[in-house]
């Protein structure tokens, strides 16, 4: 039964490559990030929820920004993983998609594909429009939502050294991640 379950995996190889091989760079703006195996891609889905579409669990509007949201490409049903906005840190990408729930857009941005390192259809989202709408919407507004969802965390530096939610968990397992006593351990060998 192995060896049969092998066989018809083998076969269906082939007609699997072709679609992860598309090319969606026509008519793309995006800007590089010089990141290995990006390619420009530009390309219309439907804005879903990951979770939704895996499992079949299906909170009202995309689960109100506490879900990772996808792309389900039109040309081909490819569920795309966007990890990433415009702005420099890899964060964003259900931010600026969860105005879009459930509708048709239009994206620009790059596309990581190497299955080699295991990273297949994850996109890094630039820009996003509904279909037929002339205008593109920048995708750089998860600082400007960051900041609106944390008033108590204004000041200067990074966003990531006020967040409340990072600072607890430094807090409980110290900067390291090995836990506030293991940590000064650490710390004590490295440093004194």
């Amino acid at each position: 039964m192995k060896r049969l379950i092998a066989a018809l995996c083998l076969l269906a190889a082939p007609i699997a490559a072709p679609v992860s091989a598309q090319d969606f760079s026509e008519g793309s703006e995006a800007r590089s990030w010089n990141l290995y195996a990006e390619q420009p891609a530009r390309f219309e889905a439907q804005v879903v929820d990951i979770l939704c579409e895996l499992s079949g669990n299906c909170p009202d509007n995309c689960g109100d920004g506490r879900r990772q949201l996808g792309l389900l490409r039109a040309a081909d049903g490819v569920l795309v993983y966007p990890n990433k906005n415009s702005q420099p840190a890899f964060t964003g990408a259900a931010v600026e998609l969860l105005p879009y729930c459930g509708q048709q857009v239009e994206v620009d941005g790059l596309m990581i594909d190497d299955p080699d390192l295991g990273a297949i259809n994850i996109y890094l989202v630039q820009k996003i429009r509904t279909v037929g709408a002339e205008e593109w919407v920048k995708a750089n507004r998860w600082t400007k939502v960051w900041a609106e969802n944390h008033p108590e965390a204004k000041g200067k530096g990074p966003w990531f050294r006020r967040d409340p939610r990072v600072k607890a968990e430094i807090a409980a397992e110290g900067f390291t991640g090995l836990g506030v006593e293991a940590e000064q351990t650490f710390i004590k060998e490295l440093f004194e």
